[in-house]
Protein backbone atom coordinates (compact mmCIF):
# COMPACT_ATOMS: atom_id res chain seq x y z
CA UNK A 1 0.00 0.00 0.00
CA UNK A 2 1.30 3.46 -0.81
CA UNK A 3 0.34 6.97 0.15
CA UNK A 4 0.91 9.34 -2.77
CA UNK A 5 -0.93 12.55 -3.55
CA UNK A 6 -0.54 15.17 -6.27
CA UNK A 7 -2.32 18.51 -5.93
CA UNK A 8 -2.47 21.35 -8.45
CA UNK A 9 -3.92 24.59 -7.19
CA UNK A 10 -3.41 28.24 -6.30
CA UNK A 11 -1.78 29.52 -3.13
CA UNK A 12 -4.55 31.05 -1.06
CA UNK A 13 -2.29 32.98 1.32
CA UNK A 14 1.39 33.77 1.79
CA UNK A 15 3.65 30.84 2.62
CA UNK A 16 4.47 30.63 6.33
CA UNK A 17 8.06 29.64 7.06
CA UNK A 18 9.11 28.68 10.56
CA UNK A 19 11.85 26.87 12.37
CA UNK A 20 10.85 24.05 14.69
CA UNK A 21 12.46 23.51 18.13
CA UNK A 22 14.36 20.61 16.53
CA UNK A 23 16.00 23.10 14.15
CA UNK A 24 14.12 21.73 11.13
CA UNK A 25 12.63 24.23 8.68
CA UNK A 26 8.94 23.97 7.82
CA UNK A 27 6.96 25.91 5.23
CA UNK A 28 3.14 25.83 5.42
CA UNK A 29 0.85 26.59 2.48
CA UNK A 30 -2.89 26.73 1.89
CA UNK A 31 -3.57 25.52 -1.66
CA UNK A 32 -6.99 26.14 -3.20
CA UNK A 33 -8.05 23.45 -5.65
CA UNK A 34 -10.78 24.27 -8.15
CA UNK A 35 -13.46 21.62 -8.62
CA UNK A 36 -15.39 22.08 -11.86
CA UNK A 37 -19.09 22.37 -11.13
CA UNK A 38 -18.44 22.45 -7.37
CA UNK A 39 -16.92 24.70 -4.73
CA UNK A 40 -13.15 25.09 -4.50
CA UNK A 41 -11.45 23.28 -1.63
CA UNK A 42 -8.59 24.42 0.58
CA UNK A 43 -5.79 21.90 1.11
CA UNK A 44 -3.29 22.49 3.93
CA UNK A 45 0.27 21.60 2.87
CA UNK A 46 3.43 21.40 4.98
CA UNK A 47 6.92 20.98 3.55
CA UNK A 48 9.48 19.76 6.07
CA UNK A 49 13.12 20.53 5.29
CA UNK A 50 12.04 22.94 2.57
CA UNK A 51 14.73 25.05 0.87
CA UNK A 52 14.96 28.74 1.74
CA UNK A 53 13.28 29.65 -1.57
CA UNK A 54 10.14 27.65 -0.64
CA UNK A 55 8.56 30.66 1.07
CA UNK A 56 9.05 32.88 -2.00
CA UNK A 57 5.93 31.72 -3.83
CA UNK A 58 3.32 34.44 -4.40
CA UNK A 59 -0.33 34.38 -3.38
CA UNK A 60 -2.51 33.16 -6.28
CA UNK A 61 0.48 31.41 -7.91
CA UNK A 62 -0.39 27.98 -9.36
CA UNK A 63 1.73 25.23 -7.80
CA UNK A 64 2.13 21.48 -8.18
CA UNK A 65 2.50 19.62 -4.87
CA UNK A 66 3.56 15.98 -4.65
CA UNK A 67 3.68 14.22 -1.29
CA UNK A 68 1.59 12.12 1.07
CA UNK A 69 -1.53 12.59 3.17
CA UNK A 70 -1.22 12.54 6.94
CA UNK A 71 -3.58 13.05 9.83
CA UNK A 72 -1.97 14.34 12.97
CA UNK A 73 -3.37 14.71 16.46
CA UNK A 74 -2.45 17.39 18.99
CA UNK A 75 -3.72 18.93 22.22
CA UNK A 76 -5.30 22.39 22.10
CA UNK A 77 -7.35 24.00 24.83
CA UNK A 78 -7.35 20.77 26.84
CA UNK A 79 -8.94 18.77 24.02
CA UNK A 80 -7.49 16.50 21.37
CA UNK A 81 -7.70 18.03 17.90
CA UNK A 82 -6.81 16.58 14.52
CA UNK A 83 -5.74 17.96 11.17
CA UNK A 84 -5.48 16.23 7.81
CA UNK A 85 -2.78 17.73 5.60
CA UNK A 86 -0.48 17.00 2.70
CA UNK A 87 3.18 16.52 3.65
CA UNK A 88 5.02 17.70 0.54
CA UNK A 89 8.05 16.05 -0.99
CA UNK A 90 8.17 18.85 -3.55
CA UNK A 91 6.31 22.09 -4.32
CA UNK A 92 6.94 23.43 -7.83
CA UNK A 93 5.44 26.50 -9.50
CA UNK A 94 3.37 25.26 -12.44
CA UNK A 95 5.10 27.83 -14.67
CA UNK A 96 8.23 25.65 -14.36
CA UNK A 97 6.63 23.10 -16.68
CA UNK A 98 9.53 20.62 -16.89
CA UNK A 99 10.01 20.47 -13.12
CA UNK A 100 6.26 20.25 -12.53
CA UNK A 101 5.97 17.41 -15.08
CA UNK A 102 8.91 15.58 -13.45
CA UNK A 103 7.21 15.85 -10.03
CA UNK A 104 3.96 14.41 -11.40
CA UNK A 105 5.81 11.67 -13.30
CA UNK A 106 7.61 10.71 -10.06
CA UNK A 107 4.27 10.37 -8.25
CA UNK A 108 2.86 8.22 -11.06
CA UNK A 109 5.96 6.00 -11.00
CA UNK A 110 5.54 5.44 -7.24
CA UNK A 111 1.90 4.50 -7.77
CA UNK A 112 2.83 2.05 -10.52
CA UNK A 113 5.47 0.41 -8.31
CA UNK A 114 2.88 -0.08 -5.57
CA UNK A 115 0.19 -1.49 -7.89
CA UNK A 116 -0.42 -5.24 -7.49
Amino acid sequence: MTNVVAVVGRLARPAEARELPSGDRLVAYEVTVARPGDRAEGVPVVWMGAPASAADHDVDEVVVVVGRVRRRFYKAGGATQSRTEVVADVVVPARHAKRARAAIDGAVARLRQAAP
